[in-house]
């Protein structure tokens, strides 16, 4: 099982999407630095997940998500949650 997830960073504009097998301990490198991509980007807030079965489905996902339409629409559920 895969999770395709979206993060977004408190004090800045800034949405990361990924995928991973380990959501919990992937949000914690996050959260503490050790990702160079986003570490200037701190602290953040999961905004959006979603479970997978295989990698390569998620792969389509996470493609999706970083689009245009996709980063559109997770834009949209940032401004929900605030």
């Amino acid at each position: 099982m895969y999770t395709v997830y979206a993060i977004s960073s408190i004090s800045r504009n800034y949405i990361y999407v990924g995928l991973t097998s380990n959501l919990n301990n992937r949000l914690n490198r996050h959260y503490k630095g050790y990702e160079k991509t986003t570490k200037p980007y701190r602290p953040f807030k999961l905004i959006y997940s979603e479970v997978c079965n295989t990698r390569i489905e998620a792969r389509a996902r996470e493609k999706y998500w970083k689009s245009g339409i996709g980063k559109e629409k997770l834009k949209s559920i940032k401004n929900t949650m605030e």
